[in-house]
């Protein structure tokens, strides 16, 4: 028997945009995946840039959601409404929930209310809805039978946020990873966003740093930032043979 499998190879940590980048650089067509995202009916409120990009004389993809939205005070109940109003298939619908329940669950606990009374602000952003209900997406359309990832190296430093300065990572973020296999690297700034963290930690089946399987396609998704390592998200799809 074969798995069909998709590794995420966090190189210097996950966020939204990566996360689309990287899987589009892995070979789903652009046109499927713009035709989908459609279904959520948004209208003219958003616009998806695909670009080419080299980082470190490696090609990918760069992903930038451009919206018209300046400020956005999502409740739960709002996104779930987007979600639920849209024409896409249930599977992606489920996926996009439980990472937006991740983030809900983590941002509740961080500023001590309930999820329900939590205004979702980076996360409930058009882009942000974008960034996650894309990845559901393009994972649903790759039609993988398991996913695998590294640990997560989340960055060090501080970042700006709605609510002020925060340490890096974000307390929403580490909340998001609990039980995830973190790395604190000395990379100055966030390596990992509370969206790349939700991500990984609601779609991903087991976290593991040495995995054999047969690689048969690589995608490179290159953030916008500048690290002093690559800013770059690899995924691998690939086939694993279970042992007899």
């Amino acid at each position: 028997m074969e798995q069909r499998v998709l590794y995420f190879d966090i190189v210097n940590g996950i966020s939204g945009d990566m996360t689309l980048a990287t899987l589009l650089n892995l070979g789903v067509p652009r046109e499927i995946f713009l035709e989908e995202i459609k279904k959520l009916n948004l209208n003219d409120e958003f616009e998806i840039k695909i670009e080419p990009k080299n980082e470190s004389g490696i090609a990918g993809t760069t992903v930038e959601v451009v919206t018209k939205e300046t400020h956005a005070h999502r409740h739960l109940v709002d996104i779930f409404d987007i979600i639920d109003n849209s024409s896409l298939n249930k599977e992606v619908k489920n996926m996009a929930k439980k990472v937006f329940i991740s983030t809900g669950e983590a941002e509740a606990k961080v500023h001590g209310t309930t999820i329900d009374k939590i205004h979702f602000h980076e996360v409930g952003a058009i882009d942000s809805i974008i960034d996650i209900v894309g990845a559901c997406i393009l994972i649903d359309l790759l039609a993988v039978d398991k996913i695998y990832s590294s640990s997560v190296p989340v960055g060090s430093g501080f970042v700006k946020c709605d609510h002020g300065m925060m340490p890096v990572p974000a307390p929403a973020t580490i909340e998001i990873l609990k039980g995830v296999p973190v790395k604190f690297n000395t990379v100055k700034g966030e390596c990992t966003t509370p969206t790349g963290a939700a991500i990984i930690k609601s779609l991903c089946n087991e976290f593991v740093d040495i995995l054999e399987f047969e690689p048969i396609q690589i995608g490179y998704g290159i953030g916008h930032k500048k690290f002093e390592l690559p800013n770059m998200l690899r995924t691998v799809l690939g086939v694993k043979k279970n042992k007899k």
